[in-house]
């Protein structure tokens, strides 16, 4: 996050809306895209927060886990429409990653893309991640 960057509420959700969400960040937002083989393949487009910016909403209740690998990443589901809109990422597990991609866009302002090698060098990179969760 841009230093000083004023924080607002973004609201998001899955795609049946049974679970919504806010989550504190700048109307600029910088996200990372990864290409490992979960986020190629769900089309995930990660904004890492500290924990204490995100809120719950709605949908606890029709919420779905799913872990591989080290088990250290909680992948968090809608068990109805199947999107995953949020989780606990394995490279920040003290911060929670929303995805972008299920924002409402009324407050973004503009939107940066990083890429990150997930697929080839996830060990190596993750340590380039690790302060996006940090309490600002």
């Amino acid at each position: 996050m841009a230093e000083g960057a004023a924080l607002i509420a973004h609201v998001g959700g899955c795609h049946c809306g049974r679970v919504r969400f806010e989550v504190d960040a700048p109307a600029d937002i910088e996200a990372v895209d990864c290409n490992c083989s979960v986020c190629a393949a769900s089309g995930y487009l990660h904004l890492i927060v500290p924990a204490s910016r995100f809120r719950l909403l709605a949908g606890e209740d029709v919420l779905t886990d799913y872990r591989f690998g080290t088990g250290v990443a909680v992948h968090r589901f809608c068990s109805v429409c199947g999107v995953k809109s949020f989780y606990v990422p394995r490279s920040n597990p003290d911060g929670i990653d929303v995805n972008v991609r299920c924002l409402e866009r009324e407050h973004i302002r503009s939107l940066s893309v990083m890429p990150f090698d997930g697929r080839d060098n996830w060990e190596a990179g993750a340590g380039d991640l690790s302060h996006l969760s940090d309490d600002d």
